[in-house]
């Protein structure tokens, strides 16, 4: 397959893309896998993600990373950037953000296997690690530690 057919289709690559409204409303674009015979892992890490508190409206941060071993498809990472940065305006809670995120990449890519942490920052005092994954990690891929230390906090 040559590199204008994996392109193709794409709406948001290589122009100009506003930040999408919503999750909702945001577009995850996908590309064949040009290596989609061989099995591998992807990482892909969001150190500096947002959301809103569904109950106050204050910010709410975390350290994102998911991995994933793909099949047939492949996200497209700006159009993964724009989703993620959607949820900047979006009221939800820690669960709910990781898992849907998770959730939404499985339904787009149906991946061999994917994994997601999200490793939140504390709001009243409480750090909330939330982990979704798609079944038991596979034996023949390498998969380093998520490499996100416990909060600590200063002490």
């Amino acid at each position: 397959m040559s590199k204008s057919e994996i392109y193709a289709n794409l709406t948001q690559l290589g122009q100009p893309s506003a930040i999408p409204a919503s999750p909702e409303e945001a577009v995850l674009e996908r590309v064949p896998n040009p290596q989609a015979g061989v099995r591998y892992g992807v990482r892909f890490t969001a150190p500096e993600f947002t959301s809103l508190c569904p109950m106050t409206g204050q910010p709410d941060f975390a350290h994102l990373v998911i991995d994933y071993v793909p099949d047939g498809w492949l996200v497209e990472s700006k159009s993964l950037k724009l989703y993620l940065t959607s949820f900047r305006n979006h009221g939800a809670f820690h669960e709910d953000c990781t898992v849907a995120i998770g959730l939404r990449l499985v339904d787009l890519l149906a991946p061999h296997w994917l994994r997601i942490g999200g490793y939140w920052y504390p709001r009243g005092g409480m750090p909330i690690d939330v982990f979704y994954q798609t079944g038991p990690a596979p034996a023949d891929i390498w998969l380093p530690d998520q490499g996100v230390s416990p909060y600590r906090g200063r002490g």
